[in-house]
């Protein structure tokens, strides 16, 4: 009776590890299981992760907020429900443009964001979001994983106690909505617009008066005549964000950010607090995240100019003339950038032998 009691005793301490292992696999937390130096002394178990992931973008906003909703859910599905990135909208934790510090201090777990937001903060990062007249998905995804972008990203991120990477890729942009037709350089100066990262100081030595506004201030703007143009995003989105009921004239190409990357950042402290697997399980969502999102992007911007069209809309592309004057603008502006801040030079200089080397395989291997 006595050893029948035992048996029952060490099947039932077995059966309770090996559902602990199965709820928590992976863990770096410890459940003693008999005595010490036995063969089952010891077993791990993972802590659940339960993060506040604070976003600049509307959670109903397309790709922008629905993207990150999807990193949500694969997060979730993929660590079999002991990881959570749970979406906030903007401002409920923290107000948009504010997650950088929300995210360094870690008063805030993670942020679904774009780098080019923190460009008063740190220069350089605006390289980690899109750049005017720079490269298109193929040719800017192979700078970041195997040209050096992201360990440069990264490098930046983490002096700031900042994890950060790519984790959604946005189809080219329109370059701007506007309430006039605009037919030479002449016509933008003086115009109050919308304008985000890099592109903004091309659009100043122009002579546009720039502001950055966040996804949900922009469409108050235009209406009440705070700013008379602006840029935001691809069609798809732009159509999402009403702006074609104030402004009726919408230009390309996209100069300004021929794609756009998306990042989640987590606080450093929680990053390497996560085991080598969860790790792994972020790691994998974002670039299935960056695949699906661009792919989503692609295949949903005809049918967006299909009813921007059939709501007035106007599409024009910028004059020969236009364009040779933003693209001198921006060369004048990376180089006086690259003057003033180091770390802004190295990233530019590696970004720039990086497509030097590109485009003998590009000009060689694509259709013109």
């Amino acid at each position: 009776m006595k050893g029948s009691t035992v048996v029952t005793g060490v099947l039932g301490l077995i059966v309770g590890v090996v559902v602990g292992i199965l709820a928590f696999p992976g863990s770096d937390s410890t459940v003693s299981t008999g005595d010490e130096g036995s063969e089952f002394s010891e077993e791990k178990v993972v802590a659940p992760v339960r993060w506040k992931m604070a976003s600049s973008f509307s959670g109903n906003l397309v790709q922008l907020g629905t993207q990150g909703h999807f990193v949500e859910e694969r997060v979730r599905t993929l660590s079999g429900g002991t990881m959570e990135l749970k979406f906030f909208e903007p401002g409920a934790l923290v107000p948009a443009l504010e997650i950088f510090d929300a995210v360094s201090t870690g008063s805030v777990d993670a942020g679904w964001t774009g780098s080019g937001y923190w460009a008063g903060k740190i220069p350089a990062l605006q390289f980690f979001t899109a750049v005017p007249f720079g490269p298109g998905a193929g040719e800017g995804l192979a700078w970041m994983y195997y040209g050096g972008g992201l360990e440069m990203m990264q490098e930046i991120y983490a002096r700031h106690n900042i994890y950060s990477q790519p984790c959604s890729l946005i189809s080219p942009e329109g370059s701007g909505w506007f309430t006039q037709e605009i037919n030479s350089v002449e016509d933008l100066k003086g115009l109050k617009m919308r304008f985000f990262g890099l592109g903004a100081k091309v659009m100043e030595k122009l002579g546009v008066s720039t502001q950055l506004l966040a996804a949900g201030d922009i469409f108050p703007a235009l209406e009440l005549g705070t700013i008379d143009a602006t840029e935001f995003s691809n069609p798809a989105i732009d159509l999402d964000l009403g702006f074609y009921q104030v402004a009726k004239h919408y230009y390309f190409p996209g100069w300004h950010q021929p794609i756009s990357m998306i990042e989640l950042m987590i606080n450093l402290e929680n990053w390497n607090s996560l085991t080598s697997t969860q790790k792994e399980i972020i790691n994998a969502v974002c670039k299935e995240s960056l695949l699906v999102g661009y792919a989503h992007g692609e295949a949903i911007q005809f049918a967006a100019l299909q009813e921007l069209e059939a709501k007035g809309v106007t599409f024009h592309r910028w004059s020969p003339e236009i364009m040779e004057a933003l693209e001198n603008a921006w060369k004048e502006v990376v180089e006086d950038e690259a003057a003033k801040n180091e770390e802004f030079a190295r990233v530019w200089a590696s970004l720039k032998e990086f497509r030097q080397g590109y485009k003998i395989w590009g000009d060689l291997g694509y259709l013109d």
